[in-house]
């Protein structure tokens, strides 16, 4: 085990938490310590929210010209490409996802940075409103929010910080950042490339620590002006709550519980069949199926069930588990003791509840946190498996006969992140895609995202949205300045 790493950054300077605490870090592949991390408190987040509020009002970053932030953001880039090896081997180890994943994840984290910096570059300089007479000039125009409390998830722990980092920076303004107390080595990893890159000192701050405590008191911070937060639906709630006496902008991506519909014209050929069956495997058991947008309710026409699910279910009972650094090694564990008995749970109530066990369930033997990739037959709205996010490596399989029973089921949920729908009759395809209320719709395909493309969803997947124009639209205020280029007496009054 290493020695205790400095991982609370405040103001340009690593420190550990003034209350000296620490946090032992866990490889899930075989449950020993790999590193141990500073765990910060109230006070920590308090002197993060002072820093970035001081660089707001009073630093040079929010002032900043937009090519020199735009090329920042580039730069950050650029160092993510030189050490793309050593964060997503890093990343591999703190979250258990393979090191192609994590190769997969450093990628699109560079990518969002050049996305953002691209955006602000081709903007012009506001929106001329016609306000009707030569003698006014009315234009609107978008400024930094100000100081930003960043939180993010144990799954995506890179990804997700990018996602919020590089609009919030290139929009100008200051944050601080939360991790996962589970997962908070590669978003420390960041950090330091975004210091490399020369932001200055106190624009990106960082508190590592439990969410009950640094998360809430960001939360609520009088000081904070956005919280965009990413994670399950009851932090979610919390932190809305929090926020709400300040009025404070709030951003949540709270996950989903997401659709796979497949029609059996998708599998008429022995290509769409292959095609349709390895799609269904990658939407729910990527990253063992800790992904919000994992697939893990399969909606299939009832004439190709038995065919469907006994295929799926025999290449499910093949994927090798490992450590993702291993050669060969498809998927790798949970990523805690608890999310492992959280999906044996679900499994455990699904079968209480009728469903019927095609491939999986179980741990293998030997250490770590692994669940065998799990197909679930026979399964319907009522059961809780069906209706609660797992996020584990479970599939559940639902069936229907019509076009609108298939739409029906795929919108039966109060959340709508992300679904899916496989058909080769094109029209059909517009046609469901167009009546499922949910933020991603990916027709022959699952899981690839852009982004230039807005990331988000309805109902209970949460407010605002990533990536895209309007992920950056998220980190500012639009401001209408209106000015009279010939003022006069208006005599409203005759006094």
């Amino acid at each position: 085990m290493s020695a205790a790493q400095q991982t609370i950054h405040v103001g340009g300077e690593w420190r550990s938490a003034l209350s000296g605490a620490t946090r032992e870090i866990i490889d899930p592949v075989d449950t020993s310590v790999f590193a141990v991390v500073s765990e910060g408190g109230v006070a920590d987040t308090d002197d993060a929210v002072a820093a970035a509020r001081a660089a707001f009002d009073d630093g040079t970053w929010p002032r900043t010209p937009v090519a020199e932030r735009a090329a920042l953001l580039r730069r950050v880039a650029a160092l993510l490409e030189r050490d793309r090896e050593r964060i997503a081997g890093l990343e591999s180890q703190d979250a258990g996802k393979t090191l192609e994943e994590g190769r997969t994840d450093v990628d699109c984290v560079r990518d969002a940075f050049v996305y953002f910096a691209d955006l602000v570059m081709n903007e012009s300089g506001g929106r001329v409103v016609d306000a009707g007479s030569d003698e006014i000039h009315s234009v609107v125009v978008h400024e930094p929010v100000g100081v930003c409390a960043l939180i993010t998830p144990w799954n995506y722990p890179l990804l997700q910080a990018s996602w919020k980092i590089a609009p919030a920076l290139a929009a100008g303004n200051t944050f601080v950042i939360k991790p996962s107390e589970i997962t908070p080595l590669t978003t420390v990893a960041l950090m330091e490339l975004l210091m490399e890159a020369g932001l200055p000192p106190g624009a990106a701050n960082l508190v590592t620590g439990p969410g009950d405590t640094v998360g809430a008191r960001l939360a609520e911070h009088p000081d904070v002006d956005l919280v965009s937060f990413t994670g399950g639906l009851v932090s979610g709630t919390k932190v809305a709550h929090a926020a709400a006496d300040t009025v404070k902008k709030v951003a949540l991506e709270l996950g989903g519980k997401n659709p796979n519909v497949v029609f059996a014209d998708a599998c008429a050929t022995e290509e769409g069949f292959d095609t349709a069956v390895d799609q269904a495997l990658n939407a729910a058991f990527i990253h063992s199926g800790q992904v919000c947008s994992a697939g893990s309710r399969l909606i299939v026409e009832e004439s190709l069930r038995e065919r469907f699910v006994a295929e799926l279910a025999r290449r499910a009972e093949k994927i090798r588990l490992g450590r993702g650094t291993d050669k060969g090694v498809e998927c790798g564990p949970l990523v805690s003791a608890q999310q492992l008995a959280r999906t044996e749970d679900f499994v455990a109530s699904a079968l209480q509840e009728g469903a019927v066990l095609r491939a999986g369930g179980q741990r293998p033997d030997g250490p770590g946190y692994f669940y065998r990739p799990t197909v679930l037959d026979r399964c319907n709205r009522r059961m809780r498996v069906v209706r609660e996010e797992v996020f584990g490596p479970v599939l559940t399989v639902e069936t229907f006969r019509t076009e609108d029973e298939a739409v029906a089921l795929a919108n039966d949920t109060e959340y709508g992140l992300a679904g899916g729908v496989w058909t080769a009759d094109a029209g059909r395809a517009r046609r469901v895609a167009g009546r499922m209320r949910h933020g991603t719709v990916w027709i022959n395909d699952f899981h690839p995202y852009l982004p230039q493309a807005e990331w988000g969803g309805f109902g209970k997947s949460g407010t605002g949205r990533e990536l895209g124009p309007t992920g950056l639209a998220e980190y500012r205020e639009s401001k209408h300045i209106y000015q009279n280029l010939a003022p006069r007496p208006v005599r409203w009054f005759a006094g």
